[in-house]
């Protein structure tokens, strides 16, 4: 692996330990399967005790991984025929969005998404996922064809946020994201949305506004970054990792606060240990919402849309 997590060291550690003795054992007459057998043994149980116990920063440090698969990853795994669009017919494309039509299960469907890049040229050619506005108003303008031709959207949100730059704000950032909050609202067509990485704030939102929103087991979704949060909660973003477990941002945090309707299982490791296992668990997922919600009629899909939305923020006083 390119990058290796401080909290993966053991598990990388044992691995290379293993691997040298089965390399000793090929290169040598010395019989040391017992020992190897045993390491192994020893290293499924720290698999498990590290994996099964992630704290949220570590989650965090999952999410970010230069190695996670994206939106065009998945596209690739999950559709066939897919066709992407450029532009918002106002000012240009913002490679930072993803936007197209494509078949899943023979069925045409609208596919948008953020794009982050896979190395260094290609995250500056993406502005390393974080759109400016003509992404935003690309992606509503694809959503009103999807509604037009009757095809569902499913939406990939994976963003640090939306660019905070100068010339996105001059060209309405604020206002594309709000637009696509109030649209996606009210179109009449099926919307998945999962976050397959980090959800980041408004730049997450604009693309988040859906009947079903699922997440990957070590994707995040909140208001803030961790260490943004730090900057202002303590004057110090080196203590991201304190309000990481603080801010409720994990999946499982989600599900429980009924942000989100379901958890997608990662393979042991994350998600760019196994892309195609990952597809597979997204798949599952994404079939069943799309099932349910093509039953639904417009009036039906609206009303459990808003009654969704409703409900998130509801608490109880003790």
């Amino acid at each position: 692996m390119k990058q290796i997590m401080e909290f993966e060291k053991p598990i990388v550690n044992l691995k290379e330990k293993i691997a040298e003795l089965k390399n000793f054992t090929q290169d040598s007459e010395i019989d040391l399967s017992d020992e190897i057998n045993t390491l192994e043994e020893r290293l499924e149980v720290l698999e498990n005790d590290i994996y099964g116990n992630l704290q949220p920063w570590n989650r965090v440090q999952m999410a970010r991984h230069q190695e996670r698969p994206t939106t065009l990853d998945y596209i690739q795994e999950l559709f066939t025929d897919f066709i992407e669009f450029h532009g918002d017919r106002l000012f240009g494309d913002d490679a930072a969005i993803v936007s197209g039509i494509a078949n899943y299960k023979n069925k045409p469907v609208t596919v948008i998404g953020h794009q982050r890049g896979k190395d260094t040229k290609d995250n500056i050619h993406r502005n390393f996922g974080m759109p400016h506005p003509e992404g935003y108003r690309k992606a509503l303008r694809h959503m009103h064809q999807a509604e037009k031709f009757k095809r569902p959207i499913v939406c990939f949100i994976d963003t640090k946020g939306a660019y905070p730059g100068k010339a996105a704000e001059e060209r309405g950032q604020s206002e594309a994201i709000a637009r696509n909050l109030m649209e996606m609202a009210g179109l009449t067509v099926p919307i998945i949305c999962i976050v397959i990485g980090e959800g980041g704030s408004g730049g997450a939102l604009g693309l988040g506004v859906g009947d079903h929103i699922h997440m990957l087991e070590n994707s995040t979704y909140s208001v803030i970054s961790p260490e943004g949060a730090a900057a202002l909660l303590w004057k110090d973003s080196g203590q991201a990792q304190r309000a990481a477990e603080t801010m409720k941002i994990t999946s499982y945090d989600l599900k429980e606060l009924g942000v989100i309707d379901q958890v997608i299982p990662e393979p042991k490791g994350g998600a760019h240990r196994d892309i195609s296992e990952q597809a597979e668990n997204i798949d599952a997922v994404m079939e069943d919402s799309l099932n349910k919600l093509i039953q639904m009629d417009e009036s039906e899909l609206l009303e459990k849309r808003w009654e969704k939305y409703k409900k998130i923020g509801e608490y109880t006083e003790m």
